[in-house]
């Protein structure tokens, strides 16, 4: 059901971006490319650049970061 008021969210262009991915990374594809933005770090699945982004803080892809660092995410 709509209610007859539809509104759309433009997506943000991240072509010009400069994309990296980690040197340490394969060569088969399965790697994530990130870019900062200036107050936020997009990621991306190098497989699929024309795919969906996503999108966070600087301030959360820091900690994500310390946590990788930390062995946080570990199995």
């Amino acid at each position: 059901m709509t209610t007859g008021e539809e509104h759309f969210v433009a997506q943000p262009d991240f072509s010009g971006l400069p994309w990296r991915k980690s040197s340490r990374s394969s060569n088969y594809g399965n790697c994530v490319e990130v870019a900062h933005t200036g107050h936020a770090v997009a990621a991306r699945d190098s497989k699929a650049p024309d795919d969906e982004v996503l999108l966070v803080s600087a301030t959360s892809w820091s900690s994500f970061l310390h946590g990788i660092r930390e062995g946080r995410f570990d199995g």
